[in-house]
């Protein structure tokens, strides 16, 4: 039977290493932002809802999204948020629930869903267990700023994009405190898997 891990938190908590030393320990990683970036490409209903909604001006000159240009937008705006939101999240969850699927069908043992906003657009129902990624605030910082060039101001607004984390937590199955170095997280992390191992059994 497959296991369905939600992992979620807050923009530069550690998803995405979590993520991969999880796939090192055998799990099939689903990463929502890639699904958004594929609902993106030309010629998809999701890429002509935005441009019709938010206009040309978010694109590139080569006619691609620009998300860079979008996210100026929407992260300083939260009704703009909201209307980005209301168009991607229903094609994101039907590409999500079609993988799952797929892995179920496969027997797939572990299948890990990364999504930041696991809990704002309501998709925990896809999941069996919600694990939720923490860190303090200077080190978000230093990760996004390092990671992804986005200064204070830039963050702060994704941050608050988000549910308060203290809401988040109320949803979690598990708390992957990534305070420390790697190989803390790492023992975090194999000390979960484990768990599944044996709940498994």
């Amino acid at each position: 039977m497959t296991k369905i891990i939600g992992l979620t938190g807050i923009i530069g908590s550690g998803k995405s290493t979590v993520a991969r030393l999880l796939a090192e320990l055998g799990a099939v990683v689903i990463d929502a932002d890639k699904l958004g970036h594929e609902a993106f490409q030309p010629g998809t209903e999701a890429r002509r809802e935005v441009v019709a909604v938010f206009g040309r001006q978010v694109l590139s000159p080569s006619g691609e999204i620009d998300r860079t240009k979008l996210g100026e937008i929407v992260f300083n705006d939260p009704e703009a948020l909201g209307r980005l939101n209301r168009i991607m999240h229903p094609h994101i969850y039907e590409m999500i629930k079609t993988l799952i699927d797929e892995y179920r069908r496969q027997n797939v043992a572990v299948v890990v869903l990364e999504v930041p906003l696991l809990i704002e657009a309501n998709w925990t129902s896809l999941v069996d267990e919600v694990w939720v990624t923490i860190a303090p605030r200077p080190k978000i910082l230093k990760r996004t700023r390092n990671q992804r060039g986005l200064n204070y101001k830039e963050t702060m607004a994704r941050i608050h994009s988000q549910l308060p984390i203290k809401e988040i937590l109320k949803h979690s199955n598990a708390v992957i405190n990534n305070e420390s170095g790697l190989e803390e997280l790492k023992n975090r992390v194999t000390e979960l898997w484990a768990g599944l191992a044996s709940d498994a059994k």
